[in-house]
């Protein structure tokens, strides 16, 4: 499974439906509203490389209300207890 991190730019007058069509979007596992440089997170969950431009470039960017996006793509995931583990002492 392939995890894109697509940050996204919307019309600020549009973010909660915006939002709610991005979550609708299939292969989208979650949207995330949030305050800073960027106004939504969306986390993109997909088996290959080319269904990332399906779902971003052909879904997403298509959304009214969405003016901007930046894809990321992640290499690996890292979880709390997994990063407690790394620096376990065998405890």
């Amino acid at each position: 499974m392939i995890t894109a991190i697509v940050l996204i730019d919307a019309d600020a007058a549009r973010i909660p439906e915006t939002a709610q069509a991005v979550a609708d979007t299939d292969g989208v596992a979650e949207v995330y509203s949030c305050a800073g440089d960027v106004d939504l997170i969306a986390i993109v969950k997909v088996r290959d490389h080319a269904q990332i431009a399906e779902v971003v470039t052909g879904s997403i960017n298509k959304i009214p209300g969405i003016t901007k996006t930046a894809t990321h793509i992640a290499f690996k995931s890292y979880a709390s207890a997994d990063v407690d583990a790394g620096f376990s002492l065998g405890d």
